[in-house]
């Protein structure tokens, strides 16, 4: 009979070792079932939307950093320069007649710019530029096909030329209003 009574020893510490696990993972699952980010990720979201927010806009008008005349007439000549360049590389590299306009229509509006800064004599002397440059526009616009970009590319480099010797920030700081 000893032998009976070890043995079901032995099946009543597994029967015990069984019911502690058992117990052990349903105190864990009841641990993290009971945790709101858990309980959150698993629900169901309602399916109504909720009420837009209504956004509140109050108009503001930005006065962007105060420049003196000198640098806002430095900044519209390196900006005039840079698409005067990208109008030539668009000759050269056989870029679309959109591109082209483009450019143009860009290094013009910064001419303009710069013009407002100048004083009477040095706006007509820019104004002669600007009238060839606006002719140039109207040209190449045109110009569907393409076929005179080199006479296109001629000019702009004799404008580009023109305005670089005599309306460079050194040339006219003194022309300033």
């Amino acid at each position: 009979m000893s032998n009976n009574t070890g043995r079901r020893a032995q099946g009543a510490g597994r029967r015990g070792k069984k019911v502690v696990a058992l117990l052990s993972v349903l105190c864990l699952l009841s641990s993290t079932l009971g945790c709101e980010a858990f309980v959150r990720k698993f629900t169901r979201k309602s399916k109504k939307d909720k009420a837009p927010e209504e956004m509140v806009l109050a108009p503001e008008e930005w006065k962007g950093p105060k420049m003196t005349k000198e640098e806002q007439y430095k900044q519209y000549f390196i900006f005039w320069q840079s698409w005067h360049d990208e109008l030539l590389n668009a000759f050269a590299g056989n870029a679309s007649p959109k591109k082209k306009l483009d450019c143009a229509g860009q290094a013009i509006k910064n001419l303009v710019g710069m013009r407002g800064l100048l004083n009477e004599d040095r706006q007509k002397q820019l104004d002669v530029y600007l009238r060839q440059f606006n002719d140039l526009k109207a040209q190449i616009k045109s110009d569907i096909y393409g076929s005179s970009k080199d006479t296109y590319n001629i000019r702009a480099e004799n404008i580009r030329r023109n305005i670089l010797q005599r309306f460079s920030y050194n040339d006219i700081k003194n022309d300033l209003l």
